[in-house]
């Protein structure tokens, strides 16, 4: 079950391109003045970083022209961004760890900002909650089929936010984003506008996995709580559609569907 990176299909990067071009051509009747702001990344959880260390980061955003970029921060820096003023647009931060081939970008979820609402001076305050936003931008992006009046860009985010702060929706999406099925949202947003029934969340199914080692497993979402099994007790994980993931001090464990595969780390 290889874990690929969501974003690097050249087909998909082409896409992309062209609907914030479209979105450019919206919102400008002029050039594009370019702002820089410094990244200021969270702070990473601290079961992340008892088992895997300080991690690296791969950086995505969009330039002043609409086009998509990418940057990988590997040793604690604190780069600046040139980013459209003109309209609201997303950068995410997915974090991995170069040591691990298994842990690449996209495996554990991204913190993200979208700008300008995550501004506070000459910063863009990346937060975890604003990951799952960001990653709604992309997957609405990539939804479009040249609907003008449904860019992502246009999309009421202050509202959409609310929703989780207000306490709308229920108390587990409200907990951890990341349950919820993003890109289905998106496209059916995309296709007859936002409902807030799209942000929902399939029940999971227990799965046992007698293999799997005793002791602590923490999940690959920043909110999940971890999961703790004694020597005297098989490992039962709570598993939705599509690939589930897992981590403990002796490897990550992937289950999708009947079929589970764990991989020890590499020391």
């Amino acid at each position: 079950m290889p874990l690929a990176h969501p974003y690097i299909v050249m087909k998909t990067f082409y896409k992309l391109t062209t609907v914030f071009a479209l979105a450019l051509q919206l919102v400008s009747c002029g050039d594009i003045l370019p702002s820089r702001y410094a990244l200021q990344l969270p702070k990473v959880p601290e079961s992340w970083l008892s088992l895997l260390g300080e991690p690296c980061w791969r950086i995505e955003w969009l330039s002043p022209s609409g086009q998509k970029q990418t940057m990988d921060i590997q040793d604690g820096s604190k780069p600046e961004l040139e980013l459209p003023i003109s309209w609201v647009s997303p950068v995410t931060a997915f974090p991995y760890c170069a040591s691990q081939s298994v842990l690449v970008p996209g495996v554990l979820k991204p913190a993200g900002a979208l700008f300008p609402f995550d501004v506070e001076g000459d910063h863009l305050l990346l937060s975890w909650s604003a990951g799952a936003d960001t990653v709604f931008y992309w997957e609405l992006a990539l939804a479009n089929e040249g609907n003008y009046s449904r860019l992502p860009s246009n999309f009421d985010w202050l509202r959409f936010r609310d929703l989780f702060a207000s306490g709308t929706l229920s108390e587990a999406l409200c907990e951890d984003p990341w349950i919820v099925d993003w890109r289905y949202a998106a496209e059916r947003t995309i296709r007859s506008g936002f409902r807030t029934s799209y942000i929902s969340a399939e029940k999971p199914s227990s799965k046992t996995i007698p293999d799997a080692p005793t002791g602590t497993w923490y999940g690959t979402s920043p909110f999940e709580k971890p999961l703790f099994f004694d020597e005297n007790e098989t490992p039962a994980f709570p598993v939705r559609s599509g690939v589930n993931l897992w981590f403990c001090a002796d490897g990550i464990l992937k289950v999708n569907g009947e079929v589970s595969m764990f991989i020890e780390w590499q020391r």
